[in-house]
């Protein structure tokens, strides 16, 4: 933008009445000169309005400026008249301008009498110019060494312009120049326009001038500091193409396309699915175009690893003979009737329909039941592979859905790493212990969990790392728990609950004497022919050493024995050792749990119940003692609140029942009732015990 002496000798010989040019984005300062291009059909006629009186119109910018057609209220109040210095009409139909501005004006009405916005104005008169004191002398010369500093830091500004600020004082003029060489947005520019006082004028444009210069020293650190990057990448490029061709004549080169031959080659066996065929291509173009020995290679080679090496459609085919898989299920668990007649229907309805899919089987019991010996007999039982992955303690969701390759050692989850060790993509998958599953900051794996395990969505799953979809739905997803109340109803909601509750005491002698004895002996080196354990033995070992729903206790119990056994035999002193109910004690001490026997005969203020544990039912106790007192209730042998509240009405039904038949009432009055449930280190509690209590209370 230029300056000149202005046209007009005085702001008196403004017409009253202006065409008007509304501008979007610009504002245009008296003295200087601009080209315009207009292309509105109502801003066209105003110049050829204009041109025909006297080639003067009105410059005032647009609040707005995607308004096609501003009314008054969209307008400054605060404009500049200007001097049309030139005219072009371009093919198009739009004209370019060269306007000089001329004065400041303030739009006092807008009209559109001959479909082109004209404008009564009046003009703003400026202060007169007066020498300048020592301050605004200052502020002149510190005005031009900004625009200085400002063309030092790269701001294009014409030499005129520069000539031009050398030498203008007014503090008003130079303050217009400069601004129209500032990139200012319009609210900015148009308060220039609007300041009329040439000090304050400056003052302002010099604070815009030192943000400009900020602005400036940020880009031109930028600009350096990516020019640095620039030389540095043109240089390791110049490198690694120096490298390459050394490479090239070692004959290293074509290890690299013999590897992504390999890769490709193991695609095509795999049968990729499209997508992962094209994320395949996309990190191969990766690896080729970078240095084969970057850390990058490194992570795309392990990437292209896991993407070949899933079992995409490898199958392992489905044995559905009935026979043979009741025969596996009977060999390897005794009973679990309901559970074996399920996998049955399963393999029926699978052999009817090929595409069936597969139920999502909860087993639910105490420790040691066997519900994850029971997963690997079904694998066993239809022919497929057995992959368990334990979520006990997990609580980081990467563990299922895998984490992002942005990370360093970044890896699939351990769904997809249990599908890549079984190299089938329908194993036979065990979630063990679902139950003690947990969250924190790192997220929560249930809700990852719950994509893995429905049905609807586990066709298309999709691993962090792996980043393509992979189809879950011919996996036969186990899990286990010992309770329910842990569970998320969302999971419950997503599988068929089937419980496994706990042992008899036949039951764990027939499945001892059936898997336990021949495998404990099996472990220990002996035989047969080394130890001959008789049924009543196991019996004693069952009930005097364990106390337990399961058959681990047990089994530990047997171990011991066997190694004990195994110190005879191998010391020589016996070739064969025979067990009995009584000599187990030799090798085991004394028992560790005793049974309650009834009582050989009745006492007063003792009652016989039945108590509830994960090894059976258990026969409980309950005795009472008056003593002399102030009729208080004092329960004693860590009874739960439903007990203690049992306790309470049992006392009450008793008082009652005594009223009822005649007994003194002073009873209840003059003597404190101690209820006391023997095994005090035991906690208990329940629902049942009331009438236990009542008896035991009556009695008293």
């Amino acid at each position: 933008m230029k300056s000149r002496e202005n046209p007009l000798d005085e702001t008196t010989r403004l017409p009253d009445i202006l065409p008007v040019l509304p501008l979007k984005d610009a504002v245009l300062y008296p003295f200087i000169i601009v080209p315009l291009s207009l292309g509105r059909e109502s801003s066209i006629r105003a110049v050829d309005q204009s041109l025909a009186e006297n080639r003067m119109v009105l410059l005032v910018a647009q609040r707005d400026a995607a308004i096609e057609e501003p009314e008054q209220s969209d307008l400054y109040e605060v404009g500049t008249a200007a001097s049309i210095m030139r005219m072009l009409k371009l093919p198009d139909g739009r004209i370019r301008l060269l306007v000089q501005g001329v004065a400041r004006v303030r739009l006092e009405h807008l009209s559109r009498p001959d479909d082109f916005p004209q404008a009564r104005i009046v003009p703003i008169p400026e202060s007169p110019e007066r020498p300048g004191s020592l301050a605004t002398q200052a502020l002149v010369r510190s005005a031009k060494e900004s625009m200085d500093r400002i063309v030092g830091l790269g701001k294009g500004v014409s030499p005129e312009v520069l000539v031009l600020v050398a030498n203008l004082e007014d503090p008003g003029r130079l303050a217009d120049l400069i601004a129209s060489n500032l990139e200012l947005a319009i609210p900015d520019a148009q308060r220039v326009l609007e300041t009329i006082d040439g000090t304050e004028r400056l003052k302002m444009v010099t604070e815009f001038m030192l943000r400009e210069i900020q602005l400036l020293t940020m880009q031109q650190e930028i600009s350096s500091q990516a020019r640095g990057e620039i030389d540095r990448n043109q240089r390791e490029y110049f490198l690694r193409q120096q490298l390459r061709a050394i490479q090239l004549e070692l004959g290293e080169e074509n290890e690299l396309a013999e590897e992504v031959a390999r890769y490709r080659k193991l695609a095509e066996e795999k049968n990729l699915p499209d997508e992962a065929k094209e994320e395949l291509e996309r990190q191969i173009r990766r690896l080729e175009r970078g240095h084969p020995d970057s850390a990058e290679a490194a992570v795309q080679r392990t990437y292209l690893d896991w993407l070949t090496g899933l079992p995409w459609q490898a199958m392992s085919t489905d044995n559905l003979d009935l026979a043979h898989a009741r025969k596996i299920l009977d060999e390897d668990h005794w009973d679990l009737e309901k559970i074996k007649d399920r996998m049955l229907e399963f393999l029926a309805v699978r052999k009817l329909k090929a595409n069936a899919r597969g139920p999502i089987l909860c087993f639910v019991g105490p420790p040691g039941v066997g519900k994850t010996s029971l997963g690997r007999s079904i694998a066993r039982a239809m022919g497929r592979k057995f992959v368990r992955l334990s979520l006990g303690g997990v609580r980081d969701e990467a563990e299922i859905r895998g984490h992002r390759r942005t990370y360093v050692g970044a890896l699939p989850g351990r769904i997809l790493q249990g599908l890549h060790q079984a190299g089938t993509s329908n194993p036979v998958f065990m979630l063990d212990e679902i139950d003690k599953i947990g969250a924190d900051f790192r997220g929560d794996p249930s809700s990852a969990l719950l994509e893995v395990l429905d049905p609807e969505q586990n066709s298309n799953f999709r691993d962090h790392y792996l980043g393509v979809a992979y189809d879950l739905s011919r996996v036969l997803f186990v899990t286990t728990a010992n309770l329910l109340e842990p569970i998320q109803p969302a999971f419950l909601d997503r599988m068929e609950v089937l419980r496994l509750s706990g042992y008899t005491l036949e039951e764990k002698l027939a499945i001892a004497k059936r898997h336990l004895l021949p495998k404990t002996l099996a472990d220990n080196g002996l035989s047969d022919a080394h130890l001959a354990w008789s049924d009543a033995a196991l019996r004693r070992t069952i009930s005097g050493y364990t106390r337990e729903a399961g058959l681990r206790g047990l089994e530990r119990e047997m171990a011991s024995v066997c190694r004990k056994v195994a110190i005879t035999v191998a010391g020589g002193k016996a070739r064969r050792v025979t067990l009995g109910p009584r000599t187990i004690e030799k090798y085991l001490g004394q028992p560790k749990h005793t049974s309650e026997d009834l009582l050989e005969r009745d006492r007063v203020g003792v009652a016989t119940g039945l108590a509830w544990t994960a090894a059976g039912g258990e026969l409980m106790f309950i005795e009472v003692l008056a003593t002399p007192g102030k009729g208080q209730l004092v329960l004693t042998g860590q009874l739960g609140e439903v007990m203690k509240e049992s306790a309470q009405a049992a006392l009450s039904f008793t008082r009652d029942w005594a009223a009822r038949h005649s007994h003194p009432a002073e009873f209840f009055t003059q003597n404190d009732l101690h209820v006391h449930v023997p095994a005090g280190a035991i906690p208990k509690d329940g629902p049942s015990a009331g009438i236990t209590i009542a008896a035991a209370l009556v009695s008293t």
